[in-house]
């Protein structure tokens, strides 16, 4: 029997986070070097204020935003972990970050010459010189502050660039080592293409966004608004996690984060509550990494979806609501039926948030209507993410609570660049593998082998694409796994018929649901940390409740309904209905409780007819929803039977 983990027994929620988000492993203590940091910060994040309705040219943009980003990392990332709590930074690591400005610089300096002249001329000792210590640097950086099995993949992909010419089926002619590090870093295809390029637009402000909405506490008031909302009904604790951790996970990017920061909230109340630590921690995991598939923001990963398969941010979010829907829908009525099962209530009114208060305070809700209003104006998502911010700024003064002082404003804004720097290396490493796929056509080759081992069929191709996106998310962040995924394996896809749109979404969704597929569940790890339960059973019960995002991509690959494709409201309404009601038969099924606790049989009918309701074609629908009434009457008759056999015997 799998027993709790003792080295989590006494972490604090910071040494949890630092534990399993290699993202948050940065020094602490900076002694007089704090400064550099700071000014660093503070200009990287007003370079991308001041540039985002007229950015410069591309690479340029992308290049001092790497030069902002790889030198903090050095400055903040120490060498090893276990470096992480000296006082100071090591020389080593100030040079490192210098040579990170310098390398950056020298390509905005001598942009004209590195990618137009040296075309026709050729490139000289010292620019292939850069161009290496370029790469060095970005790979170790990207070690640090992101973790090793990206930086392996990367460096496979080089490898491959070099030698391909000597493997036989995947082959290609080769690159030297020369031409190899100069079109990677010296072209517009591979570390300065659309990974880096959204980066450094959309990405950082919208991740700036984000920490408004902390730094202003108005982040709490999502919180307090989802207790409001959920709170007083059946398994309330449970529900409102999943309501808050929704709208925060879909500004902070990072499951893990996420679960740590709402979670050290959300699961003490369900603990106390009556729920098992690993349904709490799990509760709370899969509501956070959901939070990267929620519009209006969803993520970095999305913001680089409209740049890859050409299609208005607007649009994207249109698509993504009824998937998100049905997530939610799931992790929602798991709780309930959890709840059910374990005849956990609402919480009482006196431990409430008072609607009179939360009324008050409605106006807090104005910067993602601001967001949302512009993106479906048809703004950019950059313009959205300037009014959103300037919106959250501009309402923290109403109130003393929200209001930022001048040392906070700077806090902010330095905050802002240091929460965007594993994206920003993520983004930048990913870009070299896309580099060598577009350089030496592999994605077409690793489409077509993925076609010849399904033998043709259009399942396995879904299965065998599902398996190799949760297995890359297990290594990779969402933003650099959707990245390689949409290069490799979403191609696959494609060259069934599949509509571009829902064969990234299916990429994009397992590379998300990663983060809480055991074995490696960071996400659901953190919960358990938290929640002091066992690990590998707080990672099963987060897939248990986030079922709907191992199904649904599996129906709107099939039939694209559901992403609003080919449809018209006569049969889109019924899809959605009959959705719903499968994601209650599904969650039944997987909690295993409806109206009484199920029997194995009844488990099996409940998962099947639910799926078979999932499919948006209404004679299967129909189908399911026999099943599931069948159920539903066996388990209404056995609970009769139940009540009045507990009934106390009445006098004769």
């Amino acid at each position: 029997m799998e027993k709790n983990n003792p080295a989590d027994e006494n972490l604090t929620n910071e040494e949890i986070i630092k534990k399993y988000d290699k993202e948050s492993n940065y020094r602490t203590n900076l002694g007089k070097w704090a400064f550099l940091v700071t000014v660093i910060g503070i200009a990287l994040t007003v370079f991308h204020l001041l540039t985002a309705s007229n950015p410069y040219r591309s690479v340029i943009q992308g290049a001092i935003h790497l030069a902002g980003g790889l030198s903090l990392i050095y400055l903040l990332y120490p060498f090893k972990k276990s470096m992480t709590g000296r006082r100071g930074i090591p020389w080593y690591d100030i040079v490192l970050a210098f040579l990170a400005l310098f390398s950056n610089f020298y390509i905005v300096v001598n942009y004209d010459s590195l990618f137009r002249g040296s075309v026709v001329l050729g490139y000289t000792t010292f620019d292939k010189l850069v161009a290496g210590v370029f790469i060095i640097l970005l790979l170790e950086a990207t070690r640090r502050a992101v973790g090793t099995p990206i930086v392996v993949i990367a460096l496979f992909a080089m490898a491959y660039g070099l030698w391909g010419n000597q493997i036989p089926l995947f082959g290609h002619a080769g690159f030297d080592l020369d031409q190899l590090i100069t079109r990677l870093v010296y072209s517009s295809e591979a570390i300065f293409g659309t990974p880096i390029q959204i980066s450094s637009t959309y990405i950082f402000l919208f991740l700036f966004f984000g920490v408004m909405l902390v730094r202003t506490n108005i982040g709490h008031f999502f919180n307090d608004l989802a207790f409001g909302l959920t709170g007083r009904f059946t398994g309330g604790t449970a529900k409102a996690a999943v309501v808050a951790s929704g709208l925060q996970g879909m500004v902070t990017g990072s499951s893990v984060a996420n679960t740590v920061s709402s979670g050290s909230f959300t699961i003490p109340m369900m603990k106390r509550a009556g729920f098992k630590p690993e349904f709490a921690g799990a509760t709370e995991a899969a509501a956070s990494t959901g939070g990267q598939i929620m519009p209006p923001i969803m993520g970095a990963a999305a913001f680089i979806m409209i740049e890859t398969i050409g299609v208005p941010y607007n649009e994207i979010i249109l698509v993504a609501i009824i998937p998100a829907l049905l997530y939610f829908s799931g992790v929602f009525l798991g709780t309930h039926f959890e709840a059910r099962k374990q005849k956990i209530y609402g919480l009482p009114k006196d431990q409430l948030p008072q609607w009179k208060k939360l009324l008050k305070r409605i106006d807090l809700l104005l910067p993602l209507v601001a967001i949302l209003f512009m993106l479906y104006s048809g703004y950019t998502p950059t313009t959205a993410a300037l009014w959103g911010i300037f919106a959250a700024f501009v309402i923290s003064f109403f109130r003393k609570d929200t209001r930022l002082s001048i040392k906070g404003m700077l806090q902010t804004l330095e905050q802002g660049a240091r929460i965007a720097l594993p994206v920003i290396a993520a983004c930048a490493t990913a870009g070299i593998i896309v580099g060598i796929v577009v350089f030496t056509g592999l994605g077409g080759k690793i489409a077509s082998g993925i076609i010849q081992l399904a033998g043709g069929n259009f399942f396995l191709v879904l299965f065998f694409t599902m398996i190799a996106c949760i297995i890359l998310g297990m290594g990779l962040p969402t933003t650099a796994n959707y990245v390689v995924t949409a290069s490799l394996a979403a191609p696959a896809i494609i060259e069934f018929g599949v509509p571009v749109i829902a064969a990234h979404f299916f990429v994009f969704y397992f590379g998300i649901v990663a983060d809480i597929t055991p074995p490696v569940c960071l996400a659901a790890y953190a919960g358990a940390g938290i929640a002091r339960g066992r690990p590998m059973k707080t990672g099963v019960t987060a897939v248990q409740l986030a079922i709907a995002a191992f199904v649904i991509p599996y129906i709107f690959a099939s039939n694209p309904v559901l992403l609003l494709q080919d449809t018209t409201a006569g049969t889109l309404i019924p899809a959605i209905i009959t959705a719903l009601l499968g994601m209650t038969a599904i969650s039944a099924g997987m909690i295993n409780y409806f109206v009484v606790k199920n029997t194995i049989i009844e488990r099996i009918l409940l998962f099947g007819g639910g799926v078979l309701l999932l499919i948006p074609d209404i004679f299967i629908s129909v189908g399911g929803l026999v099943v599931c009434a069948l159920v539903y009457v066996l388990q209404k008759v056995r609970e009769k039977k139940e009540s009045n056999h507990n009934m106390p015997a009445t006098e004769s």
